[in-house]
């Protein structure tokens, strides 16, 4: 199969184009470059410029390089930019999409992957979050992910078009230094860049339902993450028909706080943190249960906390020189 990657040259498109690569598939990877990195493509590899919002582009893309699946990863991802520009983000996710179902139906490209997220649940008062999770956005971010999850599964009712949605939780580290994201926009680089300013690490409030009061999160590593999407890959081509929704985490449950020690620990910094009020939305604990995807896609995780950290830190400094102890 030849599988056409959708935002390819971003963070985790690289990570899923080279898990792919490694794996043996054929990849194309169809990015805009608004925030991907042409030099994240592997030598090789061809690499399409355009938007998914563009039928025709994205259409003769399909045809000329004879795609047999799709892994539609390009999306705005900023949660509080969506709360300002909720008409770009539905947009660019949810019309973006639509545009590319249509393109795929109508040529027949049997099998689809879509990159969804943990924001669909919104604040779940759970344990342990299940795909039976109820969904309840609260962002529109959120909002275009259960958008484009409902637009996937009412496309493969009618079509038969192959499906799989990937719920993502907090994905961190790199599988090589010169893959390491570089925004800054979750935990471990806002970390790493308070750190970097001779700053305090800031926990945006203390006072939750946990342990130690601090906010609980499912950390995934990025090369996990793209492994997963190879076994959705195979599953779909393999297993003509299947409509799968899965989360995609370890299942297992880290503390702010605890993170920060790691983080200070790794890095040969000492520096402790300081607590501010809380951010709007932020609920207390957010977990993954990753049973389904290990039973449908014969799939678990394999990277610790450790590991995402020191990777993303290695990444980090490739890209801070300034940054790096001793």
């Amino acid at each position: 199969m030849t599988w056409l990657i959708t935002g390819g040259a971003g963070y985790i498109g690289a990570h899923v184009v080279r898990a792919m690569t490694e794996a043996g598939e054929r990849t194309v990877v169809y990015d805009d470059l608004s925030t991907g990195i042409s030099e994240r493509v592997p030598d090789g590899v061809p690499l399409v410029v355009g938007s998914t919002l563009d039928a025709e582009h994205v259409t003769r893309a399909l045809v000329d390089h004879e795609i047999t699946g799709v892994v539609h990863l390009a999306a705005k991802k900023q949660v509080g930019e969506s709360m300002e520009r909720p008409l770009l983000y539905y947009r660019e996710n949810v019309e973006g999409l639509r545009t590319l179902l249509e393109s795929v139906t109508r040529i027949g490209v049997p099998s689809f992957v879509f990159s969804s997220s943990a924001a669909v649940y919104g604040m779940p008062d759970v344990e342990l979050v299940t795909e039976e999770t109820p969904c309840a956005p609260i962002s529109p971010y959120g909002e275009t992910k259960l958008a484009g999850e409902w637009l996937v599964r009412a496309t493969a009712r009618a079509t038969g078009l192959s499906t799989a949605s990937l719920r993502y939780f907090n994905v961190a580290g790199a599988a090589t230094p010169e893959l390491a994201d570089v925004g800054v926009y979750n935990l471990i680089p806002m970390v790493f860049e308070r750190l970097t300013a001779d700053a305090p690490p800031r926990i945006f409030g203390d006072d939750y339902p946990t342990p130690d009061g601090t906010c609980i999160r499912d950390y995934i590593h990025v090369a996990d993450l793209a492994e997963a999407h190879v076994a959705a890959a195979r599953t779909l081509s393999a297993s003509p028909g299947r409509d799968l929704t899965l989360n995609i985490g370890r299942g297992e449950g880290v503390s702010v706080r605890e993170m920060i020690d790691r983080i200070n620990a790794i890095t040969g910094y000492d520096r402790p943190p300081t607590t501010t009020p809380r951010r709007p939305g932020d609920p207390a604990r957010v977990v993954a249960s990753a049973t389904r995807a290990a039973t449908e896609l014969t799939w678990k995780a394999k990277h610790d906390v450790q590991d995402m950290i020191t990777s993303a830190w290695d990444g980090w400094v490739r890209q801070h020189p300034s940054a790096a102890r001793g």
